[in-house]
Protein backbone atom coordinates (compact mmCIF):
# COMPACT_ATOMS: atom_id res chain seq x y z
CA UNK A 1 0.00 0.00 0.00
CA UNK A 2 2.86 2.33 0.91
CA UNK A 3 4.13 1.45 -2.41
CA UNK A 4 1.42 2.10 -4.38
CA UNK A 5 0.61 5.85 -2.68
CA UNK A 6 4.32 6.92 -3.39
CA UNK A 7 3.70 5.99 -6.96
CA UNK A 8 0.58 7.49 -7.44
CA UNK A 9 2.52 10.85 -5.59
CA UNK A 10 5.16 10.65 -7.76
CA UNK A 11 2.91 10.77 -10.84
CA UNK A 12 0.71 13.49 -9.30
CA UNK A 13 4.10 15.65 -9.05
CA UNK A 14 5.20 14.83 -12.51
CA UNK A 15 1.79 15.93 -13.97
CA UNK A 16 1.74 19.05 -11.88
CA UNK A 17 5.69 20.19 -13.07
CA UNK A 18 4.48 19.28 -16.99
CA UNK A 19 1.85 21.41 -16.66
CA UNK A 20 3.65 24.30 -14.68
CA UNK A 21 6.86 23.45 -17.84
CA UNK A 22 4.34 23.73 -20.39
CA UNK A 23 2.77 27.09 -18.92
CA UNK A 24 6.45 28.52 -18.85
CA UNK A 25 6.68 27.45 -22.56
CA UNK A 26 3.43 28.84 -23.48
CA UNK A 27 4.40 32.13 -21.98
CA UNK A 28 7.87 32.13 -23.25
CA UNK A 29 6.45 31.87 -26.63
CA UNK A 30 4.43 34.34 -26.04
CA UNK A 31 6.83 36.86 -25.08
CA UNK A 32 8.80 36.24 -28.06
CA UNK A 33 6.14 36.60 -30.96
CA UNK A 34 4.66 39.91 -29.08
CA UNK A 35 7.51 41.91 -30.72
CA UNK A 36 7.35 40.35 -34.07
CA UNK A 37 3.70 40.59 -34.02
CA UNK A 38 4.22 44.43 -33.43
CA UNK A 39 6.65 45.24 -35.93
CA UNK A 40 4.22 43.48 -38.63
CA UNK A 41 1.10 44.96 -37.55
CA UNK A 42 3.42 48.39 -37.41
CA UNK A 43 3.92 47.91 -40.88
CA UNK A 44 0.55 48.01 -42.09
CA UNK A 45 -0.27 51.34 -40.61
CA UNK A 46 0.11 54.99 -41.68
CA UNK A 47 3.44 56.94 -40.11
CA UNK A 48 1.08 58.59 -37.71
CA UNK A 49 -0.97 56.07 -36.60
CA UNK A 50 2.69 54.19 -35.97
CA UNK A 51 3.92 56.90 -34.31
CA UNK A 52 0.79 56.92 -31.64
CA UNK A 53 1.69 56.59 -27.80
CA UNK A 54 -0.20 54.16 -26.53
CA UNK A 55 0.21 52.40 -30.27
CA UNK A 56 -3.61 52.35 -32.12
CA UNK A 57 -3.71 48.81 -32.73
CA UNK A 58 -6.72 48.75 -34.55
CA UNK A 59 -6.15 52.10 -36.15
CA UNK A 60 -7.04 51.93 -40.40
CA UNK A 61 -4.58 49.67 -42.57
CA UNK A 62 -2.60 51.18 -44.81
CA UNK A 63 0.09 49.46 -47.26
CA UNK A 64 2.35 52.94 -47.38
CA UNK A 65 5.13 51.86 -45.75
CA UNK A 66 5.52 48.99 -48.30
CA UNK A 67 4.90 50.95 -50.96
CA UNK A 68 8.16 53.50 -49.60
CA UNK A 69 9.98 50.35 -48.91
CA UNK A 70 9.74 49.35 -52.97
CA UNK A 71 10.26 52.71 -54.38
CA UNK A 72 13.35 53.24 -52.39
CA UNK A 73 14.71 50.25 -55.21
CA UNK A 74 15.95 47.55 -52.87
CA UNK A 75 16.35 44.62 -55.19
CA UNK A 76 20.38 45.61 -55.72
CA UNK A 77 20.95 45.05 -51.59
CA UNK A 78 18.88 41.97 -51.37
CA UNK A 79 20.73 40.06 -54.32
CA UNK A 80 23.58 41.26 -52.60
CA UNK A 81 22.49 39.64 -49.31
CA UNK A 82 21.36 36.48 -51.03
CA UNK A 83 24.75 36.03 -52.89
CA UNK A 84 26.65 36.58 -49.76
CA UNK A 85 24.15 34.28 -47.62
CA UNK A 86 23.94 31.56 -50.59
CA UNK A 87 27.08 31.07 -51.82
CA UNK A 88 29.39 31.29 -48.32
CA UNK A 89 26.84 28.78 -46.80
CA UNK A 90 27.53 26.60 -49.91
CA UNK A 91 32.06 27.15 -49.46
CA UNK A 92 30.86 26.43 -45.47
CA UNK A 93 28.94 23.35 -46.02
CA UNK A 94 31.79 22.11 -49.37
CA UNK A 95 34.99 22.68 -45.98
CA UNK A 96 32.95 21.82 -42.93
CA UNK A 97 31.44 18.31 -44.28
CA UNK A 98 35.54 16.54 -44.51
CA UNK A 99 36.74 18.88 -41.78
CA UNK A 100 34.31 17.14 -39.73
CA UNK A 101 35.09 13.87 -41.37
CA UNK A 102 38.94 14.17 -40.45
CA UNK A 103 37.85 15.13 -36.67
CA UNK A 104 35.37 11.91 -36.02
CA UNK A 105 35.39 9.00 -38.20
CA UNK A 106 39.34 9.37 -39.02
CA UNK A 107 40.41 11.83 -35.91
CA UNK A 108 43.63 13.44 -36.37
CA UNK A 109 46.37 13.92 -33.95
CA UNK A 110 45.28 16.03 -31.21
CA UNK A 111 41.73 16.90 -32.88
CA UNK A 112 40.43 17.90 -29.00
CA UNK A 113 42.83 21.02 -29.52
CA UNK A 114 41.72 21.65 -33.19
CA UNK A 115 37.93 21.66 -31.98
CA UNK A 116 38.71 23.89 -28.99
CA UNK A 117 40.73 26.34 -31.78
CA UNK A 118 37.62 26.20 -33.82
CA UNK A 119 35.91 27.11 -30.76
CA UNK A 120 38.14 29.71 -29.64
CA UNK A 121 37.50 31.82 -32.58
CA UNK A 122 33.64 32.78 -31.54
CA UNK A 123 35.65 34.27 -28.67
CA UNK A 124 36.66 37.30 -29.88
CA UNK A 125 34.53 40.32 -30.79
CA UNK A 126 33.73 40.60 -34.32
CA UNK A 127 34.56 44.74 -33.88
CA UNK A 128 38.23 43.86 -32.91
CA UNK A 129 39.06 42.06 -36.21
CA UNK A 130 36.98 45.10 -37.69
CA UNK A 131 40.43 47.32 -38.78
CA UNK A 132 42.45 44.42 -39.79
CA UNK A 133 39.68 42.55 -42.22
CA UNK A 134 39.29 46.67 -43.77
CA UNK A 135 42.92 46.83 -44.68
CA UNK A 136 42.98 43.50 -45.80
CA UNK A 137 40.31 44.06 -48.11
CA UNK A 138 41.78 47.70 -49.38
CA UNK A 139 44.64 46.09 -49.78
CA UNK A 140 43.25 43.11 -51.91
CA UNK A 141 40.74 45.16 -53.83
CA UNK A 142 37.88 43.38 -52.22
CA UNK A 143 36.49 46.52 -50.56
CA UNK A 144 33.11 47.50 -51.76
CA UNK A 145 32.61 44.00 -53.11
CA UNK A 146 30.16 41.67 -52.29
CA UNK A 147 33.16 38.63 -52.56
CA UNK A 148 34.44 40.10 -49.40
CA UNK A 149 31.35 39.26 -47.47
CA UNK A 150 31.59 35.77 -49.09
CA UNK A 151 35.12 35.33 -47.65
CA UNK A 152 34.26 37.05 -44.12
CA UNK A 153 31.07 35.03 -43.76
CA UNK A 154 32.60 32.13 -44.88
CA UNK A 155 35.26 32.38 -42.26
CA UNK A 156 32.90 32.85 -39.21
CA UNK A 157 30.25 30.39 -39.74
CA UNK A 158 32.44 26.95 -40.89
CA UNK A 159 33.27 26.80 -36.89
CA UNK A 160 29.90 25.99 -36.17
CA UNK A 161 29.52 23.54 -38.74
CA UNK A 162 32.21 21.88 -37.86
CA UNK A 163 31.23 21.55 -34.65
CA UNK A 164 27.55 20.98 -35.77
CA UNK A 165 28.35 18.24 -38.49
CA UNK A 166 31.26 16.27 -36.47
CA UNK A 167 28.43 15.38 -33.65
CA UNK A 168 26.45 13.29 -36.73
CA UNK A 169 29.55 11.67 -38.48
CA UNK A 170 31.46 10.13 -34.73
CA UNK A 171 27.70 8.79 -34.59
CA UNK A 172 27.62 6.95 -37.64
CA UNK A 173 28.39 3.20 -37.70
CA UNK A 174 32.36 2.63 -39.08
CA UNK A 175 30.47 -0.99 -39.88
CA UNK A 176 28.96 0.62 -42.96
CA UNK A 177 31.72 2.60 -44.32
CA UNK A 178 34.34 -0.30 -43.80
CA UNK A 179 32.02 -2.51 -45.81
CA UNK A 180 31.54 0.04 -48.73
CA UNK A 181 35.68 0.05 -48.69
CA UNK A 182 35.17 -4.06 -49.08
CA UNK A 183 33.07 -3.12 -51.79
CA UNK A 184 35.95 -0.94 -53.80
CA UNK A 185 33.87 2.14 -52.99
CA UNK A 186 36.93 5.09 -52.62
CA UNK A 187 36.61 8.71 -50.55
CA UNK A 188 34.60 10.42 -52.78
CA UNK A 189 31.88 7.67 -53.36
CA UNK A 190 31.40 6.73 -49.48
CA UNK A 191 31.16 10.58 -49.11
CA UNK A 192 28.23 11.06 -52.08
CA UNK A 193 26.69 7.48 -51.45
CA UNK A 194 26.85 7.17 -48.03
CA UNK A 195 27.73 9.87 -45.69
CA UNK A 196 25.52 12.95 -47.20
CA UNK A 197 22.27 10.88 -47.14
CA UNK A 198 23.37 9.98 -43.33
CA UNK A 199 23.61 13.07 -41.98
CA UNK A 200 21.46 15.40 -44.18
CA UNK A 201 19.07 16.60 -41.23
CA UNK A 202 22.50 17.92 -39.96
CA UNK A 203 23.23 19.74 -43.19
CA UNK A 204 20.23 21.11 -43.45
CA UNK A 205 20.20 22.37 -39.79
CA UNK A 206 23.68 23.66 -40.24
CA UNK A 207 23.26 25.12 -44.06
CA UNK A 208 20.12 26.94 -42.35
CA UNK A 209 21.76 28.75 -39.21
CA UNK A 210 24.77 29.47 -41.59
CA UNK A 211 22.39 31.35 -44.01
CA UNK A 212 20.68 33.56 -41.45
CA UNK A 213 23.78 34.24 -39.70
CA UNK A 214 25.29 36.09 -43.25
CA UNK A 215 21.76 37.45 -43.88
CA UNK A 216 21.83 39.20 -40.57
CA UNK A 217 25.12 40.40 -40.00
CA UNK A 218 25.50 44.04 -40.44
CA UNK A 219 28.54 45.24 -38.62
CA UNK A 220 30.83 43.70 -41.21
CA UNK A 221 28.53 44.28 -44.37
CA UNK A 222 28.82 47.75 -43.37
CA UNK A 223 32.15 48.34 -43.40
CA UNK A 224 33.58 46.32 -46.19
CA UNK A 225 30.51 46.52 -48.61
CA UNK A 226 29.92 50.24 -48.12
CA UNK A 227 27.32 51.76 -50.49
CA UNK A 228 28.48 49.61 -53.55
CA UNK A 229 27.45 46.35 -52.39
CA UNK A 230 25.33 47.36 -49.86
CA UNK A 231 23.30 44.60 -48.46
CA UNK A 232 19.35 44.15 -47.07
CA UNK A 233 20.27 45.07 -42.81
CA UNK A 234 22.30 47.78 -44.39
CA UNK A 235 19.60 49.54 -46.65
CA UNK A 236 17.51 48.45 -43.96
CA UNK A 237 19.25 51.60 -41.57
CA UNK A 238 18.64 54.22 -44.63
CA UNK A 239 15.05 54.51 -43.66
CA UNK A 240 15.77 55.50 -40.01
CA UNK A 241 16.28 59.39 -40.14
CA UNK A 242 17.05 62.02 -37.42
CA UNK A 243 13.46 64.36 -38.69
CA UNK A 244 10.49 63.23 -39.55
CA UNK A 245 8.34 59.82 -39.12
CA UNK A 246 9.78 56.75 -39.84
CA UNK A 247 8.45 53.89 -37.63
CA UNK A 248 5.78 52.42 -40.41
CA UNK A 249 8.69 52.24 -42.95
CA UNK A 250 11.05 50.53 -41.09
CA UNK A 251 8.77 47.56 -39.70
CA UNK A 252 7.49 47.42 -43.55
CA UNK A 253 11.18 47.14 -44.63
CA UNK A 254 11.98 44.52 -41.48
CA UNK A 255 9.10 42.77 -42.62
CA UNK A 256 10.15 42.26 -46.51
CA UNK A 257 13.61 41.61 -45.77
CA UNK A 258 12.52 38.85 -43.19
CA UNK A 259 10.44 36.96 -45.54
CA UNK A 260 13.37 34.85 -47.47
CA UNK A 261 14.92 33.79 -43.78
CA UNK A 262 11.14 32.87 -42.50
CA UNK A 263 10.66 31.22 -46.14
CA UNK A 264 13.79 29.35 -45.91
CA UNK A 265 12.84 28.53 -41.89
CA UNK A 266 10.11 27.10 -42.70
CA UNK A 267 10.69 25.34 -45.67
CA UNK A 268 13.70 23.26 -43.54
CA UNK A 269 11.82 23.17 -40.27
CA UNK A 270 11.26 19.42 -40.45
CA UNK A 271 15.09 19.18 -41.37
CA UNK A 272 15.71 21.84 -38.43
CA UNK A 273 14.16 20.23 -36.02
CA UNK A 274 15.27 16.90 -36.78
CA UNK A 275 19.09 17.82 -37.16
CA UNK A 276 19.49 20.05 -34.14
CA UNK A 277 17.32 17.28 -31.85
CA UNK A 278 19.71 14.71 -32.85
CA UNK A 279 23.21 16.98 -32.54
CA UNK A 280 21.93 17.64 -28.90
CA UNK A 281 21.19 14.18 -28.01
CA UNK A 282 24.18 12.93 -29.55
Amino acid sequence: MAGNAYVSRTVGQNKRSGVILSFAAWITGILFIIPILWMVLTAFHSENDAAKNPPAFFAALSTSGFSSFWAAHPVGPLLNSLTASVVSTLFVLALALPAAYALSIRPVKKWTDVMFFFLSTKFMPVVAGLLPLYLVAKNTGLLGSVWAMVIIYTAMNLPIAIWMLRSFLAEMPIEILEASQVDGAGFVKQMYKIIIPLVMPGLASAALICFIFSWNELLLANTLGGTTAQTAPVFLTGFVTSQGLFLAKVCAASVAISLPVLIAGFAAQDKLVQGLSLGAVK
